[in-house]
């Protein structure tokens, strides 16, 4: 087993990672800092993915030895937890909720999805992330707030917040997917090609009438901000 693995295994200690020393007990002064390290990961996963970010590459980033980094950052579970909150400070958390708490909701989704588009790994990370960061609860307690109005208890605040984050983080995935499928026009006019002929076949009547409705805009802002008015116009608060 590997030092990641034994790490992970065990699971990253929020209190520990985020009230704990940002920095080596022990020592001289380092040339770098945790922060530091984080923003290099950060870059490495901009450009690259996040598969791209190891513990070696990052080190080659910020002129470190890797195995100094551990001091820091002990694994890359504990890296990408970092990760995470790092890019969620980009985040605004000061506005006052407005009243309309659908309405606040709307915006908190639309910076969720600007957020993950301008770092494509970020929806993936979060299925995997276990720690709420100083930032991220910064952002949490604006939309705890903003959720005041409804009112839900807590618990159910809680669980909106989760779904919502679920569901901006799941359509900017597909989001990316179809961007990168458009670079290929041939795949998408064999696609459109496939359909028309399952609805011509006779078999799959709801589909083919589904199909010759009028169609809506397909901007992806449009489509998103379709599906957000129905997830959250939707939601129920007697319960």
């Amino acid at each position: 087993m590997t030092r990641d693995e034994a790490s992970g295994a065990r699971g990253v200690d929020p209190q520990q990672l985020w009230l704990g020393p940002t920095g080596p007990r022990r020592g001289r002064r380092p040339a770098f800092s945790r922060e530091a390290i984080t923003v290099a990961a950060v870059a490495l996963a901009d450009a690259e993915g996040l598969d791209a970010v190891t513990m070696r590459r990052v080190a080659s980033q910020v002129g470190a030895g890797v195995m100094s980094l551990y001091s820091y950052a002990p694994d890359k579970e504990t890296l990408l937890e970092l990760m995470v909150d790092h890019v969620s400070g980009e985040l605004p958390t000061t506005d006052a909720p407005t009243g309309d708490w659908r309405a606040d909701l709307k915006t908190i989704a639309h910076l969720q999805r600007a957020l993950m588009l301008r770092h494509p790994w970020l929806p993936g990370a979060l299925s995997t992330r276990r720690t709420l960061g100083p930032n991220t609860l910064a952002f949490l307690e604006r939309a705890l707030a903003a959720l005041r109005p409804a009112g839900l208890d807590g618990a159910a605040n809680l669980e909106i917040f989760a779904q919502l984050t679920a569901f901006v983080a799941g359509h900017v995935a597909y989001e990316i997917a179809q961007a990168a499928a458009a670079q290929s026009p041939d795949r998408a006019a064999a696609e459109a090609r496939y359909l028309a002929a399952v609805a011509a076949d006779g078999h799959h009547p709801e589909l083919a009438e589904a199909l010759s409705s009028p169609g809506r805009p397909l901007t992806p802002e449009a489509t998103f901000t379709r599906f957000l008015g129905r997830l959250i116009d939707g939601l129920d608060t007697d319960e």
